[in-house]
């Protein structure tokens, strides 16, 4: 006979079989009675058992269940794992379990008591309409989550008390989230916005972006994914981007910075020649500010360092992630960027030379910044003709080395670490909407974000009433992502699209306005151009369900088709907000203002008269965003959605992903069939050539870039992997994020998810 034992074994009963019986008939769709007798026999092979493992295997039995034949076991462990979190916050907040969801109103009273929410849930909205708001909250739609997706939301983004007991509920989240980002709204609109934003989170139509989904409703902690900072060539720069850096690291920012600007090694100092030791000592400061500067031991920080390719540096910084070699000149912690113009990838293809500078030599010698010239550029000379005057100038020190001998090194990295990532820096600013006001010397970490960029710029320091030192600053274009992702899988299937933008529009540009920044350049940068990412994920989710193989001009097609679909709307909608708010500060002279962003996608070319009087409507009425679009990764948000990461192909159809101390069954989302055919072939089994057109295709409709994997065997040709970042460049991409090696091992971004 087993005893069941609870409260610490205070608490002594026999074991009921009947029990799990009445269990998985009440909460579970399981009618397989060799299921609830598996679960039997393992209690009963015991002499005693907590009650409180009882549920964990059901739920691990559940699991084992989970195969590409049965997929819908996830769904049953979710269910049971969904009556442990309904039993806990029952209990924590005092109300019986067999409501499932508890007093919402008490709910925000108790954590805002305890200085966890925010005094703005209550102090924004009164208690009639908090009542009114808690109406609405369905638990139904938590039935929704499989496991893996119900697991992740639970452990990592649900609100605890300060012990780490489960208090908030998922349908609480969303409620909490659509409550914190709508708090500004006129009050005669501002629960519609609340009730329209809970009903595209709890259907699972979007995601907000990791720091959003984590803080929104918090007292503390930013909504904003990712920051790009630019490094200006000085002493005070460096250590003062370190320090903005390790800031934003604390408050779980991921960061891209820019180091093109600072001088190479050997370069003068103070007129001093060979004095400089170059970018590598101050990349390696920025990796140990990764590793020490975490989320409160949760996660250490990530920080991509972004180099030119003509920079003298340029050599030692693609060895900074190697295994070998001297170790002193290494930096395993960060990831790597190379800015790459056109004529480089011309001379890697005709096999010509290239030149490296020192960027601190061509400012003093030259008079001008390379890096503050792009092919194409309006009135002041390209970088092609730049670059010429510099290789014809003998006052200029420069080495010359073999363009495709830096791309075998480059090549090499990738295969080895996964970095560095393509920034292909004159397509990037040649289709930028505000090129009027800047410049974008490099993407962030993530690869999917390109806006204009600047150094802050120290002015002075002095003593001001005898005992207060003030330092003065010129603040740079500090680039901010504010993010969210449809969930193309559900949102395109149930033809919602034209509902979910708008919401979804708003609730990032409202990000921008309730944010809490602990970089000021940051928030003002943000508020002048407030910048938003509206993404997607689920790409291979849809090509299934529309039963659409990768490898076909059929996909290629339905990308420049469906992302034309979400370009439209998302315009649209930011301008429909800029009738009610206001157009971002800097929209006169913008490609927005005068048009050339509708000519240069070849809107006006289509017989569609939407276009153009949507261009008309942008004229008139400005546009509330600067920048619009952008796909980030979205692995672990993807993954609550139970749908697939991004645009990127699935790994396989069915795997296991290894935990801590269990391994978690991963299916592919809807996986029967039907939809087997398109998702049999994975990752490394696709041509990446296919991959390429369709991010190609999608690439013109979206303002920003996107997280692009290549996925590759390790046993691939220097010739074919060259091949594909030479597809990658001519077919217009912006930048490629990881070169994904069957023999590397990459972690997960989590930071623009």
């Amino acid at each position: 006979m087993t005893i069941i034992t609870k409260e610490n074994g205070r608490r002594q009963l026999e074991f009921d079989s009947e029990r799990i019986h009445r269990f998985l008939n009440k909460y579970t769709t399981i009618k397989d009675q060799s299921f609830a007798e598996k679960v039997i026999r393992s209690i009963e092979s015991h002499e005693t058992y907590k009650a409180t493992s009882i549920t964990d295997l059901m739920i691990n039995t559940a699991l084992e269940n989970v195969d590409e034949l049965n997929p819908e076991w996830t769904f049953e462990a979710a269910k049971i794992y969904l009556t442990e979190l309904y039993k806990e916050a029952s209990r924590n907040r005092s109300y019986s379990a067999k409501n499932k969801y508890g007093d919402f109103y008490g709910l925000l009273k108790k954590l805002g008591s305890e200085g966890i929410y925010s005094p703005v849930l209550l102090e924004k909205y009164s208690y009639d309409e908090i009542i009114e708001l808690s109406d609405i909250i369905d638990p139904s739609k938590d039935l929704l989550f499989n496991y893996p997706g119900l697991y992740t939301l639970a452990t990592r983004y649900l609100i605890t008390d300060h012990d780490k007991n489960v208090y908030e509920l998922p349908q609480e989240r969303w409620m909490v989230i659509a409550m914190y980002l709508m708090q500004d709204e006129s009050s005669d609109v501002r629960l519609n916005h609340v009730k329209e934003a809970y009903w595209a989170l709890s259907n699972l139509y979007m995601t907000v972006a990791t720091p959003t989904l984590a803080n929104a409703g918090k007292a503390n902690g930013q909504l904003s994914s990712c920051f790009i900072d630019t490094i200006d060539d000085s002493l005070q720069s460096i250590y003062d981007s370190n320090t903005d850096i390790a800031k934003l690291s604390k408050n779980g920012g991921g960061i891209g910075a820019y180091i093109g600007k600072v001088r190479a090694r050997g370069s003068s100092i103070r007129g001093y020649k060979g004095m400089s030791s170059g970018v590598v000592p101050w990349i390696k400061q920025l990796n140990n500010t990764a590793v020490s500067v975490d989320q409160l031991g949760t996660r250490k920080g990530a920080i991509a360092i972004y180099l030119d390719v003509w920079h003298k540096d340029i050599p030692s910084f693609l060895d900074l992630r190697l295994n070998n070699g001297d170790d002193r000149q290494r930096a395993h912690d960060i990831f790597t960027g190379v800015c790459l113009p056109d004529y480089f990838m011309e001379q890697v293809e005709k096999r010509g030379d290239w030149y490296l500078f020192d960027p601190h030599e061509v400012r003093e010698v030259m008079g001008f910044s390379l890096e503050d010239f792009y092919d194409e550029k309006k009135g002041e000379g390209s970088f092609r003709e730049k670059y010429e005057e510099c290789v014809r100038n003998n006052n200029l020190s420069k080495e010359k080395v073999l363009a495709v001998d830096i791309m075998k090194r480059l090549m090499k990295s990738q295969l080895e670490s996964g970095t560095p990532f393509m920034f292909y820096r004159d397509e990037v600013n040649r289709m930028n909407p505000n090129s009027h006001q800047g410049i974008i010397y490099c993407s962030n970490l993530c690869s999917e974000i390109t806006e204009n960029q600047s150094p802050t710029e120290f002015i002075e320091e002095y003593i001001e009433n005898e005992n207060t030192i003030v330092k003065k600053y010129s603040p740079g274009d500090y680039v901010v992502c504010n993010l969210s992702s449809i969930n193309l899988g559900r949102a395109v299937p149930e033809g919602v699209l034209g509902r979910l933008i708008p919401i979804q529009v708003r609730m990032l540009d409202n990000v921008i306005s309730t944010n809490n920044l602990p970089i000021l350049q940051a928030e003002i940068t943000n508020k002048k151009y407030r910048a938003i990412g509206l993404g997607t994920f689920g790409w291979h989710h849809l090509l299934a369900l529309k039963g659409i193989r990768w490898e076909t001009e059929e996909s290629v097609k339905y990308a420049d088709t469906l992302y034309e679909e979400i370009a439209y709307l998302s315009i649209k909608s930011s301008m429909e907000l800029s009738k009610e708010k206001g157009a971002y500060p800097l929209f006169e002279g913008s490609d927005w203002n005068t048009g050339q962003y509708f000519e240069k996608r070849g809107y006006l070319d289509s017989e569609c008269v939407r276009w153009s009087n949507l261009l008309n409507d942008v004229k008139e009425h400005g546009i509330r965003n600067a920048y619009l679009m952008a796909v980030a990764p979205n692995g672990s948000t993807s993954v609550i959605a139970g749908s697939t990461a991004s645009i990127d192909p699935i790994f396989q159809p069915f795997f296991y992903e290894e935990k801590k101390d269990f391994k978690l069954p991963i299916v592919a989302p809807e996986l029967d069939f039907r939809t087997y055919d398109v998702y049999q072939k994975s990752a490394y089994k696709l041509d990446q050539f296919w991959s390429i057109k369709q991010n190609a295709a999608r690439q013109r409709h979206i303002d920003q870039s996107q997280s692009f994997n290549l996925y590759v065997p390790n046993t691939i040709r220097a010739k074919v992997l060259l091949e594909l970042h030479i597809q990658a460049w001519k077919q217009g991409l912006k930048t490629t994020y990881y070169v994904r090696s069957t023999s590397s091992d990459i972690e997960e971004c989590e930071w623009c998810q």
